[in-house]
């Protein structure tokens, strides 16, 4: 009897210590010859087959459909259906488990993430495993640290500093605490608040007569930056204080309000959004920048769903990009200009920082002087946040993306009516702007230029449309037959080539087709769609679970690549990917495939 059957492999990872014994007590183990038929739809189905050595090929017709390899589970649907539609053939010798049929109905009749995760399609896997996320993001938030959350910095004044003085310091620098130098020595400190100044306006003397020292509370309630911020609010609570000072060793690393250590609780974007606000230099903006990666890791790995990490980061992202504006453009430029970003950014599905992809729409018949100066330095500017500049010069700096709201018209029409290769993958970019700073208006106003251009075009629509197959998936290098294809690059995939991009200007196109759609957000477009009834509900929901996983499979491996000081380049290696990955990923590469055919059919492109 074997005993060393692998327990941490999804679906057999959520399984109680009762259910894992059910599975020791009922399986065996089984040898394949190269090119043996494990399961066929001429056969009854009888095991669920649990590969151990080999791999083994799911084939539909003539093609490959999918591609298991160890500790890949199949075919749960066929011993749930009682039939199964594919054929399951050895690619090589294979060494398999078989979990016998009436062991597996009740491990599904006992435990219902195991049977979402066998059987079920692509949502229903992926609404299971949200369930054990919304668990983890809440442990994740119990373990965060004080160095973890926004710390105010601390201003250090002398303790024969008058009240004048100290309220001017409040005021500068938008706080209102200070910590008190009280005899001159380095250590010697008390704080003073809004609290200590309501007593010296009570006090009856002239505030430039009294001295800090006098009123400051010289018993400091510190905390270390490795305490658990949950522990730090608990120190507040039973010190009655509104704010500790944060203190690694002998040195004053900042301040922890009481607030901001709430806010990081129930919402941590609010603090880099008060950050980003109160920002007076791009110094500050930088370091925000920094914390926009840090936050999306955070809560990434605390289990947050990948679609609301997108929804904060575009948020935080135009915030970000309206402040630097702020600083860098005159204020008649800001006021006469519409700053608009594109591409991920535009449609709020951006993640970790890629390349620069934005534009200027300028009031007709503004000019400004310093207009040139004002964009090179705020793409300087982006580029030093750690968002690289546009190979393709797609950003304000090239004056070809800054322009008049008559002159942007001009230049779309352009595209529409002498569309080139460059053209349609300019209109592709351009018709996901979003604007994020200045007059929006005028951003709307080209968009108003060019309604209904696009979708009276038969001809250019199909052109457009076509570049749906700029990666092609058919053939012996299809995406999922390389799922097992082993070490080295030939065994890499590009997540945005092989499922995103394909997701993203399919929905784009038929959104420009039906010519009336608005939304930027893929999202959006969907839900357009089916409500125009030009996409069924179901294929809709997967397309998006589909965009949803294949987006957080690239995010973790953005961020573990960050985490070795390499630069995130959207490729996994499928070999290194958990078996549910390899499983999901199958999925949704299915489903792209799926819509693929569609989108052809749709808009008449060519085989």
């Amino acid at each position: 009897m074997p005993t060393a059957f692998n327990f941490s492999a999804s679906p057999f990872d959520c399984l109680t210590p009762d259910e894992r014994q059910r599975v020791r007590d009922s399986v065996d183990i089984a040898y394949f010859r190269e090119g043996e038929t494990l399961l066929d739809p001429t056969r009854e189905p009888t095991h669920l087959f649990v590969v151990i050595k080999g791999h083994v090929r799911e084939i539909e017709g003539d093609e490959v459909v999918a591609t298991y390899g160890p500790d890949d589970a199949f075919d749960g649907r066929s011993l749930v259906a009682g039939r199964a539609s594919h054929s399951f053939v050895a690619a090589e010798e294979v060494i398999a488990y078989e979990l016998a049929r009436g062991a597996v109905q009740g491990l599904i009749a006992s435990n219902a993430t195991f049977g979402a995760l066998l059987f079920s399609d692509l949502s229903q896997k992926l609404g299971a495993l949200a369930q054990r996320d919304e668990v983890r993001e809440v442990q994740a938030l119990a373990m965060a640290r004080v160095g973890q959350g926004f710390l105010r910095p601390a201003h250090v004044v002398e303790g024969d500093a008058d009240i004048v003085s100290v309220a001017r310091v409040f005021q500068a620098r938008r706080t209102s605490a200070v910590l008190v130098r009280l005899d001159g020595r380095e250590g010697s400190l008390g704080i003073f608040t809004t609290t200590g100044l309501q007593r010296a306006i009570l006090d009856g003397r002239p505030l430039a007569d009294i001295a800090v020292r006098e009123l400051a509370t010289q018993r400091l309630v510190t905390v270390a930056p490795e305490t658990l911020l949950y522990d730090a609010l608990a120190l507040m609570i039973r010190h009655q204080v509104h704010r500790l000072v944060v203190m690694d060793g002998e040195r004053v690393v900042g301040m922890l309000e009481q607030l901001d250590a709430l806010s990081f609780v129930s919402n941590h974007a609010y603090l880099i959004t008060v950050q980003i606000a109160q920002a007076t230099d791009l110094d500050t903006l930088e370091v925000a920048a920094q914390r926009i990666t840090q936050l999306i890791s955070l809560l990434h790995r605390g289990g947050t769903r990948v679609a609301q990490i997108a929804r904060l980061v575009q948020e935080l992202n135009a915030k970000l990009f309206e402040r630097a504006w702020q600083l860098i453009a005159p204020s008649d430029l800001f006021a006469a200009s519409c700053l608009f970003v594109m591409g991920s950014e535009g449609r709020g599905e951006q993640l970790l920082r890629t390349d620069q992809d934005n534009g200027l729409v300028l009031r007709d018949g503004f000019d400004a002087a310093d207009l040139d100066d004002a964009c090179r330095r705020f793409s300087a500017a982006l580029a030093r946040f750690g968002y690289p500049e546009c190979p393709g010069g797609i950003m304000v700096s090239n004056p070809a993306w800054r322009r008049s709201v008559a002159d942007f018209a001009d230049t779309v029409r352009r595209w529409l009516l002498q569309p080139t290769p460059e053209s349609l993958m300019a209109l592709a970019i351009f018709v996901d702007a979003q604007a994020v700073a200045g007059d929006a208006a005028l951003l709307a106003d080209v968009r108003a230029a060019i309604q209904g251009l696009i979708s009276a075009d038969d001809v250019l629509l199909s052109r457009f449309a076509a570049a749906v197959d700029s990666f092609p998936e058919s053939g012996p290098s299809a995406w999922w037959n390389r799922i097992f294809a082993g070490a080295g690059d030939d065994g890499d995939i590009d997540l945005k080539k092989a499922g995103i991009f394909p997701i993203v200007h399919g929905v784009r196109s038929f959104a420009l087709q039906l010519g009336d759609v608005t939304a930027t957000g893929t999202a959006q477009r969907l839900d357009a769609l089916v409500a125009a009834g030009r996409i069924a509900p179901m294929l809709a929901v997967d397309l998006l679970d589909s965009l949803h996983f294949l987006m957080d499979l690239k995010l973790r491996s953005g961020l573990a690549q960050l985490d070795v000081g390499r630069p995130a380049s959207g490729v996994v290696r499928p070999a290194r990917l958990s078996s549910l990955e390899r499983d999901l990923l199958k999925d949704a590469l299915q489903v792209v495939k799926r819509f693929r055919t569609l989108v052809r059919h749709q808009f008449r492109l060519e085989s």
